[in-house]
């Protein structure tokens, strides 16, 4: 399977900037099985829950239709959603080339170090779906820190597991740290998409990298606006689960 991940400047609280910046990245790509988009990719890490916030369905839903459709190519990006109390939830959606929903999922941990969960509330699920014979299961950055959630979906079957981000740079050498770890931990590819650039608040390294199951950075797409693209081989993740059973020993 081949996959693509985009990292670039997001611009802030701009999201039709940012669908043509996405756009203007993946018009040189070539096919690609999944493409992946960083955290809140329309609007930037912004707690200003209203403005981010669209209705169901979303601008930045239709967006991704629409790219999975030009692409012929699943497609999963970040975005907010509002709950009737006010409060925001930081998911992901991903959707196949007929815009039919593969997947929802809703950030576990809110980075209470920035003050995001004030306004964000945590969800409580992990989730693993299905796409071109690959289990997969998607989180969202702050998640990283906690090999609990990567247990939980690695015993849900998962064998590649895409983590969407806004990490910042005073943290790169954590985020490069602990993606190859999970990996490594899981057994599984470890997709790991983040931004680049800066916005109000921080500056963002991108470093958006694909990680095999035995930790190998296998491609980085640096610290620019730009695409990090890797063929992953589900028979590597196979052979090596059987070959180092190291799974078949957790206790869930």
């Amino acid at each position: 399977m081949k996959v693509i991940g985009c990292q670039w400047d997001i611009a802030w609280e701009d999201p039709q900037a940012n669908y043509a910046q996405a756009l203007a990245l993946l018009e040189s790509a070539g096919n690609a099985d999944l493409i992946v988009l960083p955290e809140m990719f329309s609007t930037g890490f912004t707690m200003d829950v209203a403005k981010a916030a669209e209705a169901v369905p979303s601008g930045a839903e239709a967006f991704l239709k629409r790219l999975a459709l030009r692409h012929n190519s699943a497609v999963l990006g970040g975005l907010v959603r509002q709950s009737d109390d006010g409060s925001g939830r930081n998911e992901l959606i991903a959707f196949d080339p007929a815009g039919e929903e593969l997947v929802t999922y809703q950030k576990n941990r809110t980075f209470r170090y920035t003050g995001e969960s004030d306004f964000y509330e945590n969800g409580s699920e992990v989730v693993v779906f299905e796409w071109q014979d690959w289990k997969i299961a998607p989180l969202i950055c702050y998640d990283l820190r906690f090999p609990e959630l990567f247990r939980r979906v690695t015993a849900g079957g998962a064998e590649l597991i895409v983590v969407i981000a806004s990490w910042p740079t005073v943290r790169v050498d954590h985020w490069l740290t602990l993606l190859r770890a999970r990996a490594i931990e899981n057994l599984a590819y470890v997709v790991g998409v983040n931004r680049c650039g800066s916005d109000p608040n921080y500056d963002y390294p991108g470093r958006s990298v694909v990680v095999d199951p035995w930790g190998v950075i296998i491609e980085d797409a640096g610290i620019g606006e730009g695409l990090v693209e890797a063929e992953i081989d589900l028979d590597k993740v196979k052979a090596w689960r059987e070959e180092f059973p190291a799974l078949k020993d957790l206790e869930f």
